[in-house]
């Protein structure tokens, strides 16, 4: 719980940031550099406990994962449907991958959320 909530949007990926090691991890961060979200990372490479640990807390057997406020959002694939998903303004707030840039939750709920 401590490290998944040490910072507002909180990335578990093979490698860092400036050295990922899979092509996903890669992805994730291009689309973090790109919309401008900021975010800290963990390299799940560098300690099997944890590694281990945030699969089962999150039920999530995949790596990168996506934390915002301590909650999983998902892996590479999730974010790429918020980035790409057409909106309208009729959608929830929570679908904008903004949501990330913010790092709020917003009222309105999704499986995003």
């Amino acid at each position: 719980e401590q490290l998944i909530n040490t910072a507002p949007v909180m990335i578990f990926i093979k490698g860092n940031p400036d050295s990922p090691k899979c092509k996903f991890s890669r992805q994730l961060i291009e689309i973090f550099q790109e919309e401008r979200i900021p975010f800290h990372s963990f390299d799940i490479l560098q300690d099997e406990e944890v590694r281990a640990g945030i699969k089962i807390h999150s039920d999530w057997p995949t790596f990168p994962q996506i934390y915002v406020n301590g909650g999983l959002i998902g892996g590479l694939d999730i974010l790429k449907e918020m980035r790409d998903t057409p909106l309208d303004d009729e959608s929830p707030r929570c679908h904008r991958l903004s949501r990330l840039r913010l790092s709020r939750r917003p009222a309105d709920r999704c499986r995003w959320c």
